[in-house]
């Protein structure tokens, strides 16, 4: 038995956001419509109602009530196939079955799980260990989504040997952590794959798994061969396109982590609707035109699944986040302090790929590539520009091609280190 979907989250945003727009339609209409105090008779309909339906240029010169009724009827028939998608989508039997590998280390609700000990390929003695870092925000299951989209057991099938780090969720004690306790415990994760690969791992992280891994290789450099970073934020300033609604309620947001001693998922997940109001009702209404049978369909559900199962974001560190990340920009400006230690990526000698995804509208181009910047990103660094969008780098079509191949290939010909 499944728990019941419930997603998108926060579904009352969602379908407020349709409904308060297209309504406004034939609000506007009724200020403009003939006899209204507003209206001027020699005008033509405003852009924004004349493309709301292809008919309507047709009823232009008709006006009146045809056009009115034509409207209610479009509005309604957008609000059916929104609210027909999510229940599609809730009722679909599609769910994520693949089994996870074992644990070989914890600590509270952390656990680092060994997705190469089922693959030869990995368990030979001269594979790579790489030490895969996830965001805190959403699970590690995008990297795992089904068995042809598995940036893991693909990593595995490539002669690599990834250790995941999958965070869980915040039990009373973790609530209280900040990020320095969050790259403590990264270390003791990275200390322990290295005395059980009896070399350095290489270190790949994943959007903010990636600014823990920098801080992670500028505290402890000789248990990091190499650092990956995939669509890793730094310059939280580079580019604040579409980032207004988190910038001005950051404070209020992180207010509200400090009373209740966590931000909750719903609330974050209304950090991701503000990026695209509209992507609810666009992305819906195409899953309603699917296939329920087809893989898109199937791959629809699982990563829609994934984005509305996150984890909340303990107090401390959602403080952190809004305020020091988002807010000073403290690690764009050499500013952010791990333990009391400036994290300063050009100070760190470890070798780095930076890969940007062109498309990303989560993280910002400007804000991973200042990672790669002369004389202020790491100073051995190989950077890697993809025509892909955040997650697309991991689960789309082309993702194997165009991030993969490359990522396993420079992970694979990292220098080995002293052992440790």
């Amino acid at each position: 038995m499944h728990p019941p979907r419930l997603g998108p989250r926060p579904l009352p945003l969602h379908l407020g956001t349709a409904l308060m727009t297209w309504a406004s339609c034939e609000s506007a209409w009724k200020l403009w419509k003939s006899g209204s105090p507003s209206s001027r008779p020699a005008s033509a309909p405003p852009e924004s109602l004349a493309a709301l339906l292809p008919e309507v240029a047709a009823l232009e010169a008709a006006k009146g009530e045809r056009f009115e009724a034509a409207l209610q009827r479009e509005i309604a028939r957008r609000l059916r196939r929104l609210a027909d998608g999510v229940i599609a989508y809730r009722e679909h039997p599609v769910h994520r079955t693949l089994a996870n590998p074992l644990a070989v280390w914890s600590e509270g609700n952390t656990r680092l799980l060994d997705y190469g000990a089922t693959h030869r390929a990995a368990r030979t003695r001269s594979a790579r260990a790489v030490l895969v870092v996830p965001s805190l925000i959403n699970r590690w299951e995008v990297l795992d989504l089904t068995l042809e989209k598995s940036l893991l057991r693909a990593m595995a099938s490539e002669g690599l040997r990834p250790y995941l780090v999958d965070w869980g969720t915040p039990d009373a004690d973790e609530r209280r952590f900040d990020l320095t306790a969050y790259v403590a415990r990264l270390e003791r994760a990275a200390a322990f794959l290295a005395r059980r690969a009896r070399r350095a791992p290489a270190v790949m992280g994943y959007c903010m798994g990636g600014t823990l891994a920098v801080a992670l290789a500028a505290r402890q450099p000789r248990r990091v061969a190499g650092l990956a970073l995939l669509a890793t934020p730094w310059d939280f300033h580079a580019d604040r396109t579409g980032h207004a609604f988190l910038l001005t309620a950051g404070p209020m947001l992180a207010e509200m982590a400090d009373r209740i001693g966590e931000l909750p998922v719903d609330v974050l997940q209304t950090l991701f609707w503000s990026l695209d109001p509209w992507l609810a009702v666009k992305k819906f209404g195409r899953f309603l035109g699917m296939d329920p049978q087809s893989q898109a369909a199937r791959e629809f559900v699982l990563l829609e699944d994934w984005l509305n199962g996150g984890a909340p974001l303990a107090g401390p560190t959602a403080r952190e986040c809004l305020i020091g990340w988002y807010g000073d920009n403290l690690p764009g400006r050499g500013q952010w302090k791990v333990g009391g230690r400036r994290i300063v990526p050009r100070r760190v000698n470890v070798p780095a790929l930076v890969m940007i995804p062109s498309g990303d509208r989560i993280v910002p181009p400007l804000s991973a590539a200042a990672l790669a910047e002369p004389g202020r990103g790491f100073d051995t660094v190989a950077r890697h520009d993809l025509p892909l969008g955040h997650i697309g780098m991991v689960v789309s079509g082309r993702a194997r091609e165009l991030c993969w191949t490359p990522l396993f290939g420079w992970l694979g010909a990292i220098p080995a280190k002293r052992r440790s």
